[in-house]
């Protein structure tokens, strides 16, 4: 267990979590991260993901500075001349709305930024590996850098011992979490390529991560040959997982942690933030031992991934964990109708499926983070039930506060054999 004394004078890190979307968004808050990073829609690194309407900045900042939070909105794609005027005019409108950082690492981006006093945080794209571009990006006004993805421990508490001593006023930023891409951080042209559609402007379908049919061509007198490759794949790697040697990486002095996941769902993000908001948590208090990150890793398991890995922190990636330990399919069942706050009843109109007492419940929205909770008192006028058909509105004792038109899943569980 380590003491004390030995993390008194560390900084604790900043926890940067994903928000694809509003409910994401107040999810990861929830769930006790400090800063949001967030795209608004075509002009972001997950095209795919719903995203916010640039008209929505100021009221994502605003709902985060209400909760002592942080907003940085990423806009680290290839930028073409003919977008340089929407990149200024959306540059404009995220000064006016109060973020607090851009993400970027096209040229173009970063001037605009820096031109209106905005904060600049120097994407992975960059793929900053050494000290020496740490002191060019610096001197150039940029005050946090993600590092490459491919930096080892030892390389980055050697950059951070570095610009400690050269007194540099530029933090480091580093991914703890989630999926990496088979290329350089996204920089990879196999999409566009395969469907023309650019991972380098945040719109890839991962062709990668499909499963393949080979078949090799026949020649006279030989059978053909035919194998599907998938199960365990021959290109997608892993999802990284660092909370086994999180300490390792407070030690070395990253300024931030990130958790990749804006596609991912808001009750991935309450998972993964709340699992490394404990093990940060812990580390300074002295109670980040053996037991509690096996602990804790067990918690992220139960979250969407591809089983994990070390990434490059240890060398060669390592393989941590296998498949995931639970499989689950999430049912959409409904919507909320209406909320009694005193008596913690959700009236539930009952769209997709039928509802059973006994059932693991997830009731997400807007303003609702993603929470859990196992079906167990439900009323039809005032009368106990134990299922509701589809087309009923149900009365259902919630342990957490819903809203009007939170959506309504059931969650199934099966531990893996």
């Amino acid at each position: 267990m380590r003491k004390k004394k030995d993390t008194v004078y560390k900084k604790k890190p900043e926890l940067l979590s994903p928000a694809g979307d509003w409910p994401s968004l107040t999810s990861s808050v929830e769930a006790g991260c400090d800063a949001v990073y967030f795209g608004v829609k075509g002009m972001n690194m997950r095209h795919s993901a719903s995203n916010f309407d640039a008209l929505e900045m100021g009221k994502v900042m605003e709902f985060l500075r209400a909760r002592k939070k942080k907003g940085y909105l990423a806009l680290n794609i290839t930028i073409y001349d003919r977008e340089t005027g929407k990149i200024k005019r959306l540059l404009e409108a995220a000064s006016s709305a109060g973020v607090n950082g851009v993400i970027a690492w096209d040229m173009a981006a970063m001037s605009m930024a820096l031109e209106l006093g905005m904060e600049v945080h120097l994407s992975t794209q960059a793929s900053v590996s050494n000290f020496e571009a740490v002191r060019y990006y610096s001197s150039a006004g940029v005050k946090r850098i993600v590092l490459a993805r491919e930096c080892g421990l030892s390389e980055i508490a050697a950059i951070k011992s570095k610009i400690r001593k050269a007194g540099i006023d530029c933090e480091i930023e580093v991914f703890v979490h989630g999926a990496m891409c088979v290329s350089i951080s996204g920089r990879c042209f196999l999409s566009q390529l395969s469907f023309n559609r650019s991972a380098n402007r945040g719109d890839c379908l991962q062709p990668c991560r499909r499963k393949y049919r080979i078949t090799d061509i026949p020649e006279e007198g030989r059978p053909e040959c035919e194998y599907v490759l998938g199960e365990d794949y021959i290109l997608s790697p892993r999802d990284l997982c660092t909370v086994m040697f999180i300490d390792r990486l407070i030690d070395a002095g990253v300024d931030a942690f990130k958790i990749e996941g804006r596609m991912r769902s808001p009750e991935y993000c309450a998972v993964v933030t709340s699992a490394y908001k404990e093990a940060i948590d812990a580390y300074f208090r002295g109670g980040l031992d053996d037991k509690l990150k096996h602990g804790i890793f067990e918690k992220l398991r139960g979250a969407f991934n591809r089983g994990f890995s070390s990434g490059f922190y240890l060398g060669r990636p390592e393989d941590l964990g296998g498949e995931i330990s639970k499989k689950y399919e999430k049912i959409y069942v409904g919507e909320v109708v209406k909320y009694y706050k005193k008596i913690s009843v959700a009236e539930i109109l009952v769209k997709a499926a039928p509802l059973y007492a006994g059932q693991k419940i997830l009731i997400t929205g807007r303003s609702t983070p993603a929470g859990f909770f196992t079906l167990e008192d439900m009323e039809i006028e005032h009368s106990p039930v134990r299922e509701v058909a589809q087309g009923t509105a149900v009365g259902v004792k919630v342990p957490f506060r819903v809203r009007r038109n939170d959506k309504v899943f059931i969650w199934n569980e099966e531990k893996s054999p």
